[in-house]
């Protein structure tokens, strides 16, 4: 079992959300199993906590299917294309809502007794339930916390049914879900003790006062640094914006390095979407005109875990969820040293040779995204041969009209932000700006023409 109860749940999801700490949260649990869980992600954030009460209303003739959802303070959301599909009639409509609503005011006086419910405008809800079945309680939960005015909504649950979960996505702003099995048959059975909640013990937790934010939260830093990694140590640059949600560490490929455009232009797209990003030089000046190390895959896998490591000792990278970008034969390097570490997250190859990284590549476990050029032929033919070998959850990504270097008009964005999406989807689970900000990164709708090419396993 994954889990060995909801609090256990709870502190194993509180440490995947540790980069929303210090951000202005509100974690909301659902009654009443997914209170214990949601006190332990608010502990973890340093936030408030409270319930996110919702009452579904459904259809008179079929109760199952939603026509729409009631919050707290007058909050409905209607589902129109369930009302003219049900012919149900302002009254008949009306009735429903009147019924659920005096329900919902009675478990809100038994939940909370006098306390007021937390004020939403403007700040980061984020949803919490102990797993996710149907998605239907959480998606009702959702749309009433967006419309009582949260900026911002994360739905969280440790575990779910991949079918839910990529219903949900295009309706909030980021999932996170430890456990998502494809053999899904309910939420119980990732847990050792999955007992019922009782309302006293959600009464208990609401009444806690509110945790204080954790200490040494991640703070903005942009200069050159020395990676204790290396004969010498290794030099690079380091950016960590405000609130970042994660940290990618660039792994070059030959004839590259932290002074590249091409690595600039793709990590200002990371950090314009919240993301730190280290880019260090893996080979001394030396090592890059003897070339023999370049292509030394396991010497450069060595450096990268490395510089990894010293980055999450870093007070400024502290608790950011790790992912590893990588270039030519910095690619093959980034699938090594993540088929060793599990606290690799994601990992990206930008017109990368995954193929170098030869037997890793089945021990690799963070979701990985393969980009090449539609044009780079042979790099091509040699990156589907390695998506075969890989187990993970992973992607092969076309860019039309782009060349091994990404040098036409647009494909570097391109790619860039193919890279950005998918980091966003898998490190934080938060969903990336944008046009594909209504998408998970890990479920891609079909292209249309013109637009980059995509096989996932």
């Amino acid at each position: 079992m994954p889990f060995q109860d909801r609090r256990d749940a709870g502190r194993q999801l509180g440490r995947r959300m540790a980069p929303l700490a210090g951000r202005d949260v509100v974690v909301l649990g659902l009654p009443r199993g997914g209170v214990p869980v949601a006190a332990e992600v608010a502990r973890a954030l340093g936030a408030p906590l409270d319930v996110v009460l919702v009452r579904k209303l459904g259809l008179p003739r079929r109760p199952e299917l939603a026509m729409g959802a009631i919050g707290e303070d007058g909050v409905l959301v209607v589902n129109e294309d369930v009302v003219q599909a049900g012919r149900v009639d302002e009254a008949t409509f009306a009735d429903v809502e009147r019924r659920e609503r005096a329900e919902l005011e009675r478990r809100a006086r038994e939940l909370r007794g006098d306390r007021a419910r937390l004020p939403l405008e403007g700040r980061t809800a984020v949803v919490v339930d102990d797993g996710i079945a149907t998605g239907a309680t959480a998606r009702a939960a959702c749309a009433v916390v967006r419309a009582h005015g949260a900026a911002r909504v994360v739905l969280a649950a440790p575990v779910g049914s991949p079918r839910a979960l990529a219903d949900i996505a295009p309706t909030v702003d980021g999932v996170v879900c430890l456990e998502s099995p494809q053999r899904f048959t309910a939420v119980g059975q990732a847990y050792a003790d999955f007992r019922a909640t009782d309302e006293e013990e959600v009464r208990a937790l609401l009444g806690r006062p509110a945790p204080a934010p954790p200490a040494g939260s991640p703070t903005p830093r942009d200069e050159d640094v020395v990676a204790d990694a290396g004969p010498e140590g290794l030099p690079g640059h380091l950016s960590v914006p405000e609130h970042a949600d994660g940290l990618v560490v660039f792994a070059h490929g030959t004839g590259s390095g932290r002074h590249s455009p091409r690595n600039r232009a793709v990590a200002e797209v990371l950090r314009s979407a919240g993301m730190a990003t280290l880019l260090v030089d893996l080979l001394t000046p030396a090592e890059e005109t003897a070339r023999g190390p370049v292509f030394d895959v396991e010497l450069l896998a060595g450096r990268l875990a490395a510089v990894a490591h010293w980055a999450a000792a870093q007070p400024s990278c502290a608790g950011l969820p790790l992912g590893y970008l990588g270039a030519s034969t910095g690619a093959a390097a980034a699938l090594v040293a993540a088929a060793r570490d599990d606290a690799v997250r994601a990992v990206v190859s930008r017109g990368g040779r995954p193929d170098l990284a030869g037997p890793a590549l089945a021990d690799v476990r963070a979701p990985t995204l393969l980009v090449v050029g539609g044009h780079d032929e042979q790099v091509l033919e040699l990156n589907r041969e390695a998506q075969t070998r890989l187990r993970c959850t992973n992607r092969l990504a076309v860019v039309p009209g782009a060349s091994h270097l990404f040098e036409e008009p647009g494909t570097l964005q391109t790619a860039a932000e193919l890279a950005r999406d998918w980091f966003a989807a898998h490190l934080a689970g938060a969903a990336p700006p944008g046009p594909s900000a209504r998408r998970r990164a890990d479920h891609p709708t079909p292209p249309s023409d013109g637009s980059p090419r995509a096989h996932e396993r």
